[in-house]
């Protein structure tokens, strides 16, 4: 039985950087090239990714994008995965050391609930979204179900990805959404915009800050 054709929609400002260039030469393929309100690459309502180059991933850290971006990845409809695409050596023409690459996956993967994949480069970036559109049709189809509570709507995984962060439960995560609007927003709030949420003193606060924040520089 062939296998169904993956339709992946690809934001326009990846042309040129090799992985749209491979999807639209792959077989059972269908990309379609768009402006995204997140992520670089989509599949239908299940799937969307970021893909960042070791070195683009470590300015985003240092600048202070990337748990913005990583905020609005994990509260995106679908699942948010972060493809990280390079090798350990790239990692020495940037400033960044292991060690804050690794908290900051961390915070992304545990405390946001993105997947985190890793490629070498462009193509194998390509044949990783191609491999996991495709494992997700066979979940639709019932080839695979995984255990485990998941919530619904939007409002409701908000909270969810909320209760990730240190004294948080359902109650505390509800009034972060309600102050803030947003994961994003309340990812990248301070210690005292935190602290003005109803339940959340200086304390949680500031250990909210703490997980969140990327390990020094030795």
């Amino acid at each position: 039985m062939a296998e169904r054709t993956i339709q992946i929609v690809a934001d326009d400002r990846e042309r040129g950087r090799g992985v749209i260039e491979a999807l639209e030469a792959a077989e059972g393929v269908e990309a379609r090239v768009e402006r995204l309100a997140a992520g670089d690459y989509r599949i239908g309502e299940q799937l969307v990714f970021e893909r960042k180059t070791i070195l683009d991933f470590a300015a985003s850290v240092v600048q202070g994008r990337f748990f913005s971006q990583a905020g609005k990845l994990a509260s995106s409809s679908g699942r948010g995965v972060l493809i990280l695409e390079g090798t350990g050596r790239d990692l020495h023409s940037s400033a960044m050391s292991r060690e804050a690459l690794q908290g900051s996956l961390i915070s992304a993967s545990v405390f946001l609930g993105l997947a985190v994949l890793r490629s070498l480069n462009p193509d194998e970036t390509a044949r990783l979204i191609i491999y996991t559109g495709r494992q997700a049709a066979r979940m639709i189809d019932g080839g695979l179900y995984r255990h485990g509570y998941r919530p619904k709507g939007k409002r409701k995984k908000q909270i969810f990805l909320l209760q990730g962060l240190p004294g948080i439960g359902p109650r505390r995560a509800e009034n972060l959404i309600k102050l803030f609007g947003s994961v994003e927003k309340t990812m990248t709030a301070s210690a005292e915009e935190l602290a003005q949420a109803p339940g959340i003193g200086r304390k949680t606060a500031e250990s909210i800050r703490y997980i969140l924040r990327e390990p020094p520089h030795p």
